[in-house]
């Protein structure tokens, strides 16, 4: 009874790998993560650099190819975003990072898990910063701070605010 269970189930992956029908499925739900990328991409795209009057997108700190987007279960879901800073010895990743985490948590319509991270190799002290930017009390004590305050909400400002 086994081995044709086995069969059946062999023999229907088998016409639905054929069909196209498997294959559909996964091209739908990459396509759906692609979409969700861009979006949270747009929403980091004009989060401005805390000491030059450009965006993170104009200096290349963020891409397109730094947002990752993984489907956690139904309508939530896992962003992962990999920023580098301009130079290895930023002294305001940190900051970065917590302009990238609060922007997100006003701006996306989802639910979501998310995890920043800068870009292996591209900061001298990128662990000790990842810890920084994704410990949630850390975050939320920097925002308690009003003059930390002040800086990431002139940063997340949208430009015709």
């Amino acid at each position: 009874m086994e081995i044709v269970s086995s069969l059946v189930s062999l023999t229907v992956t088998k016409v639905l790998q054929f069909s196209g029908l498997v294959n559909n499925r996964n091209v739908l739900k990459t396509k759906q993560m692609e979409e969700k990328a861009l979006e949270v991409y747009d929403v980091i795209r004009t989060i401005r650099d805390p000491e030059k009057p450009n965006t993170l997108e104009e200096l290349d700190v963020v891409t397109e190819k730094c947002v990752e987007v993984h489907e956690l279960g139904e309508d939530e879901y896992l962003i992962i975003i990999r920023f580098s800073p301009t130079v290895p010895h930023c002294s305001l990743a940190t900051l970065i990072g917590l302009c990238l985490q609060v922007k997100l948590q006003r701006c996306l319509p989802f639910k979501h898990k998310l995890e920043i991270y800068i870009s292996e190799g591209t900061h001298s002290t990128e662990e000790d910063i990842n810890k920084q930017i994704n410990d949630k009390e850390r975050v939320a004590a920097a925002m308690e701070n009003p003059n930390l305050r002040e800086i990431v909400e002139q940063c997340v400002a949208e430009p015709d605010d």
